[in-house]
């Protein structure tokens, strides 16, 4: 190998801010290209089927379509909800290319083309069989001048098994029965973002502790997470904005995992933040969370899920899923299909029952979709339930 030299004059020297712009250039460039070839190294084929052809099919009147699916949560094989943002009225005639989603027709349906604020929230189990349609709760988002409700989840510790919905454009969370008869809670008040104890500005989501209190990612304007105890009143905290490996830009997501860590997915950072819960259990500190490092190299991550070993992200540029070590490194990852019957512009949320299906929702080509493990797929990349801290 020949090695090119070259040298200065021993008088000359490079400006202090100079020095260290070029001390930070070359130190992201390195970190880029360390995350581009641990991507390149853990990059594979998906260890899953696509059912989209056999599955669900919209439910929709004449008419209507799915519209941009942004959450749902796997309860049980029996019992799946879907959350979705309104539904996409079709052009009439409809185009001979439509076949079952608006994605289909090349819309983006996630920039509100043809919205309409109805069934948004239902039900239906693993076969993709429709049981429930929520449509009394569609009031709620009726008029919304903006992307509407973000997510759903459920704490693992409620016998009640009730409902949770984060809607960021109302800044607003929304806590119902099971049953979807009863709204039993709301945090924040409707379309008035705040930063103080009793306001959220865009919450993205939320994450349950085993004593009760809960964690808000509070969320896209506002850039920190909150804790509130059981019956909902404040109890602290924490995040705050930066492009620093331990601030945010945003929290889309939360999870907990083994050994009292929290992750918190950091969509417009294109990262993940690990924290570590360092106060006693029966304190009154708890929780009270420092940060411990950054997993970074994404390209848009959007939704998280751990489990006693792994981490699991969807993320964008392209539409993947990334797996991690509960280390940080990359385990594996696979992207998703971006054309034929099977594509994907986003997976923006998942869940997975029992037997390993997964089930994703797209927010932007407007459909939920179910994946089932492959036959002799290697078990430790199948994307487990959550982690439950006891």
């Amino acid at each position: 190998m020949t090695r090119i030299q070259h040298t200065l004059p021993h008088s000359f020297s490079l400006p202090a801010k100079l020095r260290r712009g070029l001390v930070a250039a070359v130190t992201a460039a390195s970190l880029c290209s360390t995350a581009i070839a641990a991507e390149d190294a853990s990059r594979g084929p998906s260890p899953y089927n696509f059912n989209t052809e056999t599955w669900m099919q919209p439910f929709a009147e004449p008419g209507f379509s799915w519209g941009g699916t942004s959450g749902v949560y796997v309860e049980s094989q029996e019992r799946i909800f879907v959350l979705q943002r309104g539904e996409t009225e079709l052009p009439n005639p409809i185009p001979s290319e439509y076949t079952s989603f608006a994605g289909s027709l090349g819309w983006n349906v996630l920039r509100g083309r043809g919205r309409v604020w109805q069934n948004c929230l239902y039900v239906i189990n693993a076969d993709g069989e429709l049981l429930e349609v929520w449509d009394q709760w569609d009031h709620l988002f009726t008029g919304t001048d903006g992307p509407g409700p973000h997510r759903i989840r459920m704490s693992p510790y409620d016998d009640e098994k009730r409902l949770w919905l984060i809607d960021e454009t109302g800044h607003i969370i929304y806590v119902f029965s099971n049953d979807g008869e009863n709204l039993l809670m709301t945090l924040g008040e409707k379309n008035i973002a705040g930063e103080d104890e009793t306001h959220y500005a865009q919450p993205q989501d939320v994450a349950f502790l085993p004593d009760g209190k809960f964690l808000i990612a509070d969320g896209l304007r506002n850039t920190r997470i909150v804790v509130r105890n059981a019956d909902g009143s404040f109890h602290s905290q924490f995040g705050e904005r930066g492009k620093e490996a331990h601030q945010f830009s945003s929290v889309h997501a939360l999870a907990l995992g083994p050994d009292e860590r929290l992750y918190a997915l950091d969509r417009d950072n294109l990262d993940v933040k690990v924290f570590q819960q360092t106060a006693a259990r029966d304190s009154a500190q708890y929780p009270n969370y420092e940060y411990v490092t950054t997993w970074g190299g994404l390209g848009m991550p959007l939704d998280i899920t751990v489990s006693e070993d792994s981490a699991w992200v969807t993320d964008l540029n392209p539409p993947k899923i990334v797996q991690f070590n509960l280390d940080g490194t990359r385990k594996y990852s696979w992207n998703l299909p971006t054309e034929g019957p099977d594509f994907w512009i986003e997976m923006h949320s998942l869940s997975v029952d029992d037997e390993g299906n997964l089930y994703g929702t797209d927010n932007q080509a407007g459909r939920p979709q179910m994946l089932s493990p492959k036959s002799g797929a290697d078990p430790t990349l199948i994307v487990k339930r959550p982690y439950v801290p006891q």
